[in-house]
């Protein structure tokens, strides 16, 4: 469903956000134990209790769990009984938020709950991520998630798009920014450091660490009433590439514009841009492929280079565009997340907090 066959023109707002500090490793607690100080935090924003949430659905990763159905040890956290609505994507957070925003659109509910968490410390998070390859043609030759990525950057340099430098700069921008954001994992001075995988060094790829996050969604006066200035959805879609790499030009991203055209993100300006970009150079791809001038503030909290749990980075960055609404430091702002390898599926939600 996209956003221009919504059922019906009730408006769905982001009422409240809550996120870790985000850390290199969390071996000292479980997911559960990781999630639940959020879900504390983001209800206590809005006063709302478990029992008062119309739906709830949740993002995360059993191959980054290493079980199966990892999912239902962090809804027992949430609390399954009595009997709940709920679902589970196996997709980043942002996704959930997506079914969660249908969901309130069809008037089943009012409110939504949405979390999602990722622990990529306790193993190689460049392997896992192979398990998204084709299992026929890519994976066999097992190129992880860097040297994918460094396979884009180089793509866009041999075009004139960037160079060396200019990644260099993305991501000192970025971590400058984070510097301002309590939960981000890097902040400040970042050596750029080592090539990674030619032409990505140390400081282009995104830390390995642990993180989760939550927002709720209400509909209507009820966004009003649990919110000062609710960031309102006014359109939310998203899309996917070919999943053969060979087939796709990896200098641009169709399914990124698409998406943002069917959420309305060219109508009229936006003034800020979180952007999950989790490698420097996919920043550039996103840029180009969202028509983001130098007028926009991009990632303000560091975007993805300077905090990346996998399956809820996505959801960060709606959350901190959100946020910046809600504390009015922005209008009408866009966020983005993405999923798969070299930005293969893309999200782009279109914010705006009521006029001041």
């Amino acid at each position: 469903m996209t956003s221009e066959e919504a059922p019906g023109p009730r408006d769905i707002a982001v009422v409240a956000f809550a996120q870790t500090d985000h850390r290199r490793s969390t071996a000292e607690s479980s997911e559960v134990e990781m999630l639940m100080p959020v879900l504390h935090d983001v209800l206590d924003r809005t006063g709302l209790r478990t029992s008062d949430i119309g739906f709830t659905c949740s993002g995360s990763s059993d191959y980054l769990a290493g079980r199966a159905f990892s999912f239902t040890l962090a809804l027992d956290g949430v609390g399954a009984w009595p009997p709940i609505s709920e679902s589970h994507v196996e997709m980043d957070g942002a996704w959930a938020l997506y079914e969660a925003w249908t969901k309130l659109l069809t008037g089943d509910a009012d409110t939504a709950l949405v979390y999602s968490y990722g622990k990529c410390s306790p193993g190689s998070v460049r392997d896992v991520l192979t398990r998204q390859l084709d299992p026929y043609y890519v994976a066999p030759l097992w190129p992880d998630a860097i040297a994918l990525a460094a396979l884009q950057a180089q793509a866009l340099i041999d075009a004139g798009h960037t160079d060396e430098p200019a990644l260099a700069a993305v991501a000192a921008r970025s971590r400058s920014d984070a510097a301002a954001n309590p939960h981000a994992q890097l902040a400040g001075r970042v050596p750029q450091g080592d090539y990674v995988v030619r032409p990505l060094r140390t400081g282009d790829c995104p830390p390995v660490g642990d993180g989760a996050a939550a927002v709720i969604l209400a509909a209507g006066e009820r966004a009003r009433r649990l919110c000062e200035r609710p960031a309102w959805i006014r359109g939310i879609d998203h899309r996917i590439e070919a999943h053969g790499l060979g087939v796709r030009d990896l200098t641009d991203s169709p399914s990124t514009r698409l998406a943002a055209e069917r959420a309305g993100a060219f109508e009229r300006p936006v003034d800020t841009a979180e952007l999950h970009a989790p490698f420097s150079a996919q920043e550039v791809v996103l840029r180009r492929a969202l028509r983001l001038d130098d007028t926009v503030r991009v990632n303000p909290s560091g975007g993805a280079l300077a905090a990346n749990p996998v399956m809820a980075a996505g959801l960060v960055r709606i959350g901190e565009a959100a946020a910046r609404i809600h504390r009015g430091a922005s209008d009408r702002a866009l966020a983005h997340a993405t999923s798969g390898p070299c930005l293969q599926q893309n999200l782009v939600a279109v914010l705006e907090g009521d006029p001041r």
